[in-house]
């Protein structure tokens, strides 16, 4: 990577270089991380995997089951993600969409163009939870804009706090190679860097990026 506009790539060499790979996502197939992508929202992983474990257990980690399968006992399974209501219809509903299509051949054959505005019309799934279906499922190169990202970011002084899904999606997509395997890496580094250093209260002493940050200049 490299170019003119190197700030994102300085970034994820800095991170990539303390970190190392990350080997995302941990799941075992595309469909395991289209329900894992729908999941995780407003929760964290190890609830996730809480869940897709009891998924598992009930042998019920397929699309045509979870998409038959009686909605109160869908609940029950998926309890431990939260929101297991709304997730439990929304679930629901993805499954109906992945058997309408084909599967994971017939996503696969679909081009982004015409994929991304499908699954975002599907109620419950927004910018995120598709660019995470579409990157980490199906491997097309949209780098994912979360919470952390937002917040490492801004504290870097590299874009604006309040900036907007699409205005941080399209900086990213300037800066770096549309490259499925180095939006994947780079959000999880990112992912991983909020939860040891640029956490809501900042542990800077030992962080990475501390030289290039504007909010560790700041407040030293």
């Amino acid at each position: 990577m490299g170019g003119a506009h190197d700030s994102a790539v300085q970034i994820y060499r800095l991170l990539y270089q303390a970190y190392g790979p990350q080997h995302w996502w941990p799941v075992d197939s595309p469909f395991e991380v289209m329900v894992g992508a729908l999941l995780t929202q407003n929760t964290n992983w190890k609830n996730v995997e809480k869940a897709i474990t009891g998924l598992k257990h009930a042998d019920m980690l397929d699309a045509e089951r979870i998409a038959a399968c009686d909605i109160s006992t869908l609940e029950e399974i998926i309890r431990p993600c939260g929101y297991f209501r709304q997730k439990a219809a929304r679930l629901q509903k993805l499954c109906r969409f992945y058997i309408g299509h084909d599967g994971l051949s017939g996503l696969q054959a679909m081009p982004t163009g015409v994929l991304h505005p499908r699954l975002l019309a599907l109620h419950g799934i927004g910018p995120e939870t598709a660019d995470s279906i579409l990157l980490y499922a199906l491997d097309r190169p949209l780098f994912v804009i979360d919470a952390y990202t937002r917040r490492i970011f801004a504290r870097l002084g590299l874009t604006p706090p309040g900036a907007g899904y699409a205005m941080l999606q399209q900086w990213f997509n300037g800066q770096l190679p549309r490259d499925a395997h180095v939006f994947n890496e780079f959000h999880a580094l990112i992912v991983e860097h909020a939860k040891r250093h640029c956490r809501a209260k900042p542990d800077c002493i030992a962080c990475p990026l501390r030289q290039c940050c504007d909010h560790f200049t700041l407040q030293n």
